[in-house]
C-alpha cells in the first residue's frame, strides 16, 4: 500500500520536543517585555537633573533621562515591576512637591501602523520575512478559497467526539470540506498539523487574540486525508484534489509528501490545473538533494523552507524541482533573540489526540513553508490574476534573490531557493499593477494613434479638446478601472466599493459572482462596445470610441498575458482563448475607429 508521510511529523525535526516543552502562549500578552514596566515623567522644565534624581532616590526609584534629546523638556523614565504602575501613580501624587510633576504615565508601547492587534503577532517573525504588512495594504485574499489537504482542521465543535474548534479560527472564513479518512462530511483534526497549516494561511486576524494569518480574508476548505498519526493513502489524496477542484477551491495546499511518485495523484493535479487551481506543496524534510512528491510534479509550486536568517533550513530538501522558498522555521535555534525557538507559531491542538485543547505552538518544516506560498497565491488571486500559471509567474518573479550572493555555485542556490524567498507584498502589488499597466498602455496608445489618424490636420485640438479627454478617460476606465485608488489612500468603509471600481469593467462579473468565476466570454469580448454603439449612436460617438478603445486595450493585453481563463472556451488559456481575445480586440478597435470617423 502506497502511503505518504506528513512532512512535518518526523520526530527528528523537533516537533515532538516543541509540543512537549514549555512553549505555550495561551496567556494574552499586552507588551513585549513581561519582566518590567516603565514610568515616563514630564517634570517642570526649570528643575535641575540633580533635583529630579534626588527626588527619585527619596521615593526609591532610579530616574534617568529618556535620551540626550529629552534634557530640555525634562522627560525622564524609571523601571518598575510588571503591573505596578497603579501603586506608583498613587504614591507620586502624594510625594511629588507641588508644581514639580506635570505628568506621570505608564510608558506604553505603540506599534507600526498596519500591524494587526493580535497580541502574539510580534512572535511571527516569519510574516516580517515575507513583508506581510506591505501586502495587507493591497490584499488579504478576500473570499479566495484555499483547500487544506491535511490532517483536517479544527474549525467546528462536535461534543459527541469531544472536539472543540480552535478559538483563533472562529472568525476565519470556511467552505464545506470532506473527511476522506472516515468518509464523512466532518473533517476534524486529530493530529494538529492541518490546523496549524490552516492558521498560517487564514488565522483570524485583528481579533485582539492570538496570532495572525497571512491571507486572513481567505476561506479554508478542510480536506482530511491524513489520520491522527499523520499518514494517508494516495487514493484519498487524489480524490481530495479533485474534490477541491470541483467545489470551488482556487488554491490547494499540500503540506505532505513522500519519495515515490503516483500516476493517480499526478493526473489529479493536472485535472486541478485544468480547472484553474493553483497547487502548492512542501518540498520535503529529508535534508538532502532528493525530490518529494507531490512537490516535484508539473503544475505544482514546490516550496523549500527558510529560518530567521533567511538561510534554507537543515531539513529542507533541495533539487531542480524546488520553485520558491518561504519561512519554515528552525526550533533548534533562537536567532532573533526573543527567548523562544524560531519556529512558526500558530494555534493548534495542544498535543496530538487532544481535540478539546488548543495552544499557540511552534512548529518547523517545509509543511510550515508551503502555506505561506498558498496564502500569497490567494493575495494574488484577489487582485484578479487567477490563471494558475500566471499566479505562479507572479510569485516567482517577485521573490527576493538576495541570498544568491552567498552562493558561488548558482546552481546550488537555484536548487535550494528556486526563484528566491517569497515576498508577499511584491506579489500582491505586481498582480494589481502589471496587468493594469499593460491594459491602460494598450488602450491609451490605440486611442491616441487613431485619434491622430482621424484628426491629424488639427493636432492641437487633439491635445486640448474635451472630446479627447472623453475618449482617453473612458478608454482608461474601461481598460484598467480605477486601479490606482487602493494605492493612494485607505477608504475605510468604502474599501469594498473602491476595490470593485479598481477592476476593469470586463471583470466586474467576478466582483459580483466571486473570484471563482473565469473571465466571462461575454464581458471579455466586443459585446459591450457593440451595445454602446447601438444605444448611444453618433451623438455620443466620442463616448463610444472611448469605451471601445478601453475594451480593445483590455483584450489586447489579455491576449499576450492571460490573467484568467475565458469561460466556455475549451482548454484553459489555450490557443482558442488567444484567438477569441485577439479577434474581439480587433473588432473593438474597429468600432472605436468608426465612431471617431462618424459625423
Amino acid at each position: 500500500m502506497n502511503r505518504l508521510l506528513l512532512t512535518a511529523s518526523l520526530a527528528f525535526l523537533g516537533l515532538v520536543a516543541t509540543q512537549s516543552n514549555a512553549f505555550s502562549f495561551e496567556k494574552t500578552i499586552t507588551d513585549t517585555d513581561l519582566t518590567k514596566d516603565e514610568i515616563v515623567f514630564d517634570f517642570d522644565d526649570d528643575l535641575s537633573d540633580a533635583e529630579i534624581k534626588a527626588f527619585g532616590n527619596e521615593i526609591g526609584l532610579s530616574i534617568r533621562l529618556n535620551s540626550i534629546h529629552s534634557d530640555e523638556q525634562n522627560v525622564y523614565i524609571a523601571d518598575i515591576a510588571e503591573g505596578d504602575f497603579p501603586r506608583w501613580n498613587a504614591l507620586l501624587k502624594k510625594k511629588a512637591p507641588a508644581g514639580w510633576l506635570e505628568s506621570a504615565e505608564e510608558n506604553i508601547e505603540y506599534q507600526m501602523l498596519g500591524a494587526p492587534n493580535d497580541p502574539l503577532y510580534k512572535f511571527q517573525w516569519n510574516f516580517q520575512q515575507v513583508n506581510a504588512e506591505g501586502a495587507w495594504q493591497h490584499s488579504t485574499g478576500k473570499n479566495v478559497v484555499v483547500a487544506v489537504i491535511d490532517t483536517g482542521v479544527a474549525l467546528e465543535d462536535k461534543s459527541s467526539k469531544n472536539i472543540i474548534a480552535a478559538k483563533d479560527l472562529a472568525g476565519t472564513g470556511r467552505v464545506a470540506g470532506y473527511d476522506f479518512v472516515d468518509d464523512d462530511a466532518f473533517p476534524w483534526d486529530g493530529h494538529g498539523h492541518g490546523t496549524h497549516v490552516a492558521g498560517t494561511i487564514a488565522q483570524t486576524t485583528n481579533n485582539k487574540y492570538g496570532v495572525a494569518g497571512l491571507a486572513n480574508g481567505a476561506k479554508i476548505m478542510p480536506l482530511r486525508v491524513l489520520n491522527a498519526r499523520g499518514f494517508g493513502q494516495v487514493a484519498d489524496i487524489a480524490n481530495s484534489i479533485r474534490f477541491a477542484a470541483d467545489n470551488g477551491a482556487q488554491v490547494i495546499n499540500m503540506s505532505l509528501g513522500g519519495p515515490l511518485p503516483s500516476l493517480v495523484m499526478k493526473k489529479a493535479i493536472n485535472y486541478a490545473h485544468s480547472k484553474g487551481v493553483t497547487v502548492v506543496a512542501a518540498a520535503g524534510n529529508g535534508g538532502k538533494r532528493s525530490p518529494s512528491y507531490p512537490a516535484a510534479y508539473d503544475h505544482t509550486i514546490a516550496v523549500a523552507a527558510t529560518q530567521f536568517d533567511k538561510k534554507t533550513t537543515f531539513y529542507s530538501q533541495w533539487g531542480n524541482f524546488v520553485d520558491i522558498a518561504a519561512p519554515g522555521g528552525n526550533t533548534r535555534v533562537d536567532q532573533n533573540g526573543d527567548g523562544r525557538p524560531d519556529g512558526i507559531m500558530q494555534q493548534t491542538l495542544k498535543a496530538a489526540g487532544q481535540t478539546d485543547k488548543h495552544d499557540f505552538l511552534l512548529y518547523m518544516g517545509t509543511s510550515m513553508a508551503a502555506p505561506h506560498v498558498a496564502a500569497a497565491a490567494a493575495l494574488v488571486i484577489e487582485q484578479g490574476v487567477t490563471h494558475p500559471d500566471k499566479v505562479e509567474e507572479v510569485l516567482l518573479k517577485t521573490a527576493s534573490d538576495e541570498m544568491s550572493a552567498k552562493y558561488k555555485n548558482k546552481r546550488e542556490y537555484k536548487e535550494r531557493y528556486g526563484s528566491g524567498l517569497m515576498q508577499a507584498d511584491s506579489a500582491a502589488k505586481n498582480a494589481a499593477l502589471v496587468p493594469s499597466g499593460m491594459r491602460l498602455g494598450f488602450a491609451t496608445l490605440l486611442a491616441g494613434f487613431l485619434m491622430f489618424r482621424v484628426r491629424r490636420k488639427d493636432a492641437l485640438a487633439i491635445v486640448t479638446s474635451a472630446q479627447t479627454a472623453t475618449v482617453l478617460g473612458l478608454a482608461g476606465f474601461f481598460s484598467a478601472g480605477l486601479f490606482f485608488l487602493p494605492f493612494v489612500a485607505d477608504f475605510g468603509c468604502f474599501q469594498s466599493v473602491v476595490g470593485f471600481l479598481a477592476k476593469p469593467f470586463a471583470e466586474w462579473d467576478q466582483g459580483v459572482l466571486g473570484l471563482g468565476f473565469s473571465q466571462s466570454s461575454i464581458l471579455g469580448s466586443a459585446f459591450i462596445p457593440v451595445l454602446a454603439a447601438g444605444l448611444l449612436g453618433s451623438k455620443a460617438r466620442y463616448a463610444v470610441a472611448g469605451i471601445a478603445f478601453g475594451f480593445a486595450g483590455f483584450l489586447f493585453a489579455e491576449t499576450f498575458w492571460i490573467t484568467s481563463d475565458v469561460s466556455f472556451i475549451p482548454t484553459m488559456g489555450g490557443a482558442l482563448d488567444h484567438i477569441w481575445l485577439a479577434g474581439n480586440a480587433v473588432l473593438s478597435t474597429a468600432i472605436g475607429y468608426l465612431a471617431l470617423k462618424r459625423r
